[in-house]
Order: C-alpha cells, then sequence, then structure tokens
C-alpha cells in the first residue's frame, strides 16, 4: 500500500507530512520523529500497524521536506504538530513521539488535551541542562563512502534514523537537517517540563530503551510516579530507539495500548 507526501502551512511555514496509508475509516496514530530524523522513520513501523492503523508522521519543521523556519521555541513545534492535527479532521487522535517528538508530544496534549486521546513517549524525559558544546558535521561528503567513513567516527554511527534524511544534492550528499539550525531548538529545550507531563489527562504510555544514552532510569522511574496514569514498557539490550532496534516487540506492545484506548468509535 502505497505512501504519499503532502503539505499545510502554518505562519508562513510550509510542513510536510506522510501519509503511510491505509482504510480511512481507520483509526489514526499521529507520528513525531526525534532530532535529526524525519517522517519516513516510521515507515516500517507504519507497515507492521496496518490495516488495523493509519499512521501519519510529521516532518517536523528543520527537518525532512519542511521549511527550516525561523521560529524555533517550544511554541513553534507544538502548534504544528496541533495544526496537522486540526488540519486533518480526526481528532482526538493517538499521538506517539519520540525524542525531540515525545517532548512536543507530551507538551501539545498538556497544553491541548482536546487533540489527544493518548499519548505514547519513545524514550525522553523532562528535565533538560543546557545542551554540551558540539562539533558541527560537515554539510557535504563528496561520496557516499566519505559519509560512511565520518559516521563511523561518531558515537551514533549507522542509526538509520539518519538514513531517511540522507539526500544527494548538487554539490553532494548531505542531510535534510542542519546542526547550526538546531542549535537553538536544544537551548530552547533547556529547562524542567515535569508540570507539562503531570498536567497530561489522557493514558501515557511510556517506553524506553534500558541501555539508552538519552534519559536515565531514574527520571523515567521519576516520570512514572509523577504521573499516575503512565504505563511503562523498558525494553532490555535497547538504545535510544526501540521502534528500530527492536522492531515487533516495540510494535505489539503499542497494539495492546492502542486498541484498549482508542475509543469506541474508532474502533467499530
Amino acid at each position: 500500500m502505497a505512501s504519499r507526501r503532502a503539505y499545510f502551512t502554518r505562519d508562513g511555514v510550509r510542513l510536510s507530512y506522510v501519509d503511510f496509508g491505509g482504510d480511512d475509516d481507520a483509526p489514526l496514530l499521529i507520528a513525531l520523529h526525534g532530532r535529526s530524523g524525519s517522517a519516513r522513520n516510521f515507515a516500517p513501523l507504519a507497515q507492521k500497524l496496518r490495516p488495523d492503523w493509519r499512521v501519519i508522521a510529521l516532518d517536523q519543521r528543520g527537518h525532512g521536506w519542511s521549511d527550516h523556519g525561523e521560529d524555533r521555541s517550544r511554541e513553534a513545534f507544538i502548534a504544528d504538530a496541533a495544526v496537522l492535527i486540526r488540519y486533518l479532521n480526526r481528532g482526538p487522535v493517538m499521538l506517539l513521539g519520540h525524542s525531540l517528538g515525545g517532548v512536543n508530544a507530551y507538551q501539545l496534549a498538556a497544553r491541548h488535551p482536546d487533540l489527544v486521546r493518548a499519548l505514547i513517549i519513545e524514550d525522553i524525559g523532562c528535565r533538560f541542562g543546557e545542551p554540551a558544546p558540539e562539533e558541527s558535521w560537515p554539510l557535504r561528503w563528496d561520496t557516499l563512502d566519505q559519509f560512511l567513513a565520518f559516521m563511523q567516527t561518531t558515537p551514533i554511527g549507522m542509526d538509520r534514523l539518519l538514513l531517511d534524511s540522507l539526500v544527494e544534492y548538487e554539490d553532494g550528499w548531505g542531510f535534510r537537517f542542519s546542526d547550526e539550525w538546531y542549535k537553538p531548538v536544544r537551548a530552547a529545550l533547556t529547562g524542567d517540563w515535569s508540570d507539562d507531563w503531570a498536567a497530561i489527562r489522557c493514558p501515557i504510555l511510556l517506553l524506553h530503551g534500558s541501555k539508552s544514552w538519552a534519559v536515565t532510569r531514574e527520571e523515567i522511574d521519576r516520570m512514572v510516579a509523577l504521573n499516575p496514569r503512565t504505563e511503562l514498557t523498558v525494553f532490555k539490550e535497547c538504545g535510544h530507539t526501540p521502534h528500530d532496534e527492536q522492531p515487533d516487540a516495540f510494535a505489539t506492545r503499542l497494539k495492546a495500548f492502542l486498541l484498549r484506548h482508542a475509543g469506541p468509535q474508532e474502533i467499530a
């Protein structure tokens, strides 16, 4: 079943999303990717959820085929996702967010409770310190061999999350995102967003990789205690991207949660 790319505009910023297809009356799952990712990160998951669920994933601003935009505030990311849900006219929806997309998802659920029926958050916390200094990656590589050699020198290696954003430009290979553009995004993330997490009133599924570099188990347990609507699943021997690293187990756990919380009018 073919996916299709579509666009909408908010405050002059053109935003892209991918509809992974399915029955028009299938219940909807909206997905928000992490930093340096794109909507296509969720293609394998969408295949596992069809035909029972229809997955639509947003290229968040500065990523994928969406415009970068000047506004890189927390509010901008939240508003983009909220407008997508209203644009699709299918709310309240099930909402999945990974990493940066997870923060965007739970803040949207806290601030726009009418738009979210249930929430799935993958491997991210609520408290973020000042960002550590980072070296910017090259904008272009002349060959794929150069790209592969460079990636082997980085801590994240060949994560397929990044490969979904790799394209060929006229002057070489590069990503659909920019580290320089992202720096103010990370700066705006600094803070404690626990009040948002505690304010969520819909069911929450919190998913964590036991070997994650992005969030500690201590923080995950604190979030569970902070909001009693939270169900926790920990994927053993797994890092920051359970949906890629353990796709079958991830999809099975997600399906069970979705089925319980979709609501009778969407299951019928």
